[in-house]
């Protein structure tokens, strides 16, 4: 596991990290390429037949939910998709899932859970599409149970933040045995412009948000939302996406091995009491 905290006097202040307050523009881009190359897993030619619907897009797997290996050991990987561009971005709904991707994600994690499959998740989405059409498909119910199968899944699971984790979007895939987060990636219960128009009215105040709430890594480390900071290049894992695609692999494989070796009714227990005890009363 990589911890990138400086040691620090009790008490002493984290500085935002400088790209926390900005949409990541940047990030979008990269996300897509990192799922786009193999370094990470390999797509195995199995796969399982699904009900495809054009609402669930923003959730990675095409016309397929397909199984991959990693190191020939067969897993289940599940992740949201943002667009290298507007078309893409369209078809994708800018990484926006609709009830019927994470209903896609339920069936994946049920399959896994049947024949012992681990489970990876990689998350980069801004949020649960919010529109009337989602909210009538029960987008809120959909995000409660997928959160419930991944609390009652017997096989190791583990998420990773790989660009932008906001909201119920973002926990209705990550609620893992191991919460990995990219170097710069962001996560957060909304994100910094949203919360700068509900307060200020200004979204221009994204920054003054952002050092309110601490979406950055190094703050979600703290704070133990997140269990480890993965690196990712000079300049970010969009400049280099087969190197961050090494280093992530790397931190898979190894969080993986540590996970298998611990029963899966025991995985199970401790990933609820972890959740449960995350927070604090005010």
């Amino acid at each position: 596991m990589v911890n990138l905290q400086p040691d620090r006097p009790p008490g002493a202040q984290i500085p935002i990290n400088p790209r926390a307050h900005i949409p990541l523009v940047p990030g979008t881009h990269r996300s897509t390429r990192v799922f786009r190359h193999g370094a990470v897993v390999r797509l195995s030619p199995v796969g399982v037949r699904r009900r495809l619907t054009r609402l669930g897009g923003a959730i990675l797997s095409g016309r397929r939910v397909r199984l991959a290996r990693l190191d020939g050991r067969r897993i289940v990987v599940i992740g949201q998709q943002k667009g290298a561009d507007t078309d893409e971005n369209i078809r994708r709904n800018f990484g926006m899932p609709h009830p019927e991707g994470y209903r896609k994600a339920m069936r994946a994690m049920e399959l896994a859970d049947r024949h012992r499959f681990p489970v990876i998740t990689l998350v980069d989405t801004p949020g649960a599409y919010p529109g009337v059409l989602a909210e009538e498909h029960g987008q809120g119910g959909a995000i409660a149970a997928s959160q419930a199968i991944m609390l009652r899944l017997t096989v190791p699971v583990v998420a990773c933040i790989i660009g932008e984790g906001g909201s119920g979007g973002a926990i209705a895939i990550a609620a893992a045995d191991r919460v990995l987060m990219q170097q710069n990636a962001i996560y957060s219960v909304i994100s910094p412009e949203g919360c700068a128009a509900i307060l200020w009215r200004d979204a221009s105040q994204a920054r003054k948000a952002a050092e309110a709430f601490k979406p950055d890594a190094a703050h979600c480390l703290e704070l133990g939302v997140i269990d480890a900071i993965v690196p990712e290049p000079d300049g970010g894992a969009h400049e280099d996406p087969d190197e961050a695609a090494r280093v992530l692999g790397e931190e898979l494989r190894e969080t993986l091995a540590e996970l298998e070796a611990t029963p899966g009714e025991e995985l199970r227990r401790l990933r609820r009491a972890k959740f449960r005890s995350l927070g604090v009363f005010a």
